[in-house]
């Protein structure tokens, strides 16, 4: 059996927290895992910043609110789940990821969580455990499924790598650029045929 690993902001929903600075008008926060490889930088530099504009959960959840998977998102999962059993594998967090879960069926979801208090200001975040979406994957193959993995930023790319097969969708150049070794497509239906090439089956589009 194969597994469809995606990642989720980025390849099926908006980036939620350059969702969130062009809503608050603070354009630090458009920095992602596109421009950032180290997540606890990227984060403690969330942090500050949300910390520094007396900005917490609650607000970041009324942008999310606003937020609908991306164009085409919710037909290609329908068609990945009719084929493969569907993963998504993130660095997104619960609290910001459930509401969006909805439109997009329901599948799967691993990520972290967020550490708020009373108040709802985030005071850190916990990670599921170290390189989530690498070790998932090892997972996976320890179980024997073959696995497929979509990603578009750095930190999956640590995840393609260790997916029988990994697919950059949406990635920006920079880490086109630096990880040639992986198919780079911007289409769904170019991912579909992606998909249909990395699997081991007589797969149709």
């Amino acid at each position: 059996m194969e597994i469809a690993c995606l990642d989720l902001e980025g390849v099926l929903i908006p980036e939620i927290w350059i969702a969130f600075a062009e809503k608050t008008g603070i354009d630090a926060l458009k920095r992602t895992t596109r421009d950032e490889p180290d997540y606890d930088v990227l984060m403690q530099y969330r942090l500050d910043l949300l910390r520094e504009n007396g900005l917490g959960l609650h607000e970041i959840q009324d942008v999310i609110a606003t937020l609908e998977p991306l164009d085409g998102a919710v037909d290609f999962v329908n068609w990945l789940r009719e084929r493969f059993q569907v993963i998504i594998l993130s660095d997104t967090f619960y609290e910001f990821a459930n509401p969006l879960m909805k439109p997009l069926g329901y599948p799967t979801l691993l990520c972290h969580k967020l550490e708020c208090d009373d108040s709802g200001s985030v005071i850190d975040y916990h990670l599921r455990q170290s390189n989530p979406k690498r070790q998932s994957i090892v997972a996976l193959k320890s179980l024997y499924y073959r696995t497929i993995a979509a990603g578009d930023s750095y930190n999956d790319t640590t995840m393609l790598a260790e997916a029988d097969a990994g697919i950059l969708f949406h990635a920006p150049q920079n880490v086109i650029d630096e990880f040639p070794q992986f198919p780079a497509v911007h289409t769904y239906d170019d991912l579909k045929r992606e998909f249909i090439r990395a699997s081991d089956r007589d797969l149709k589009i």
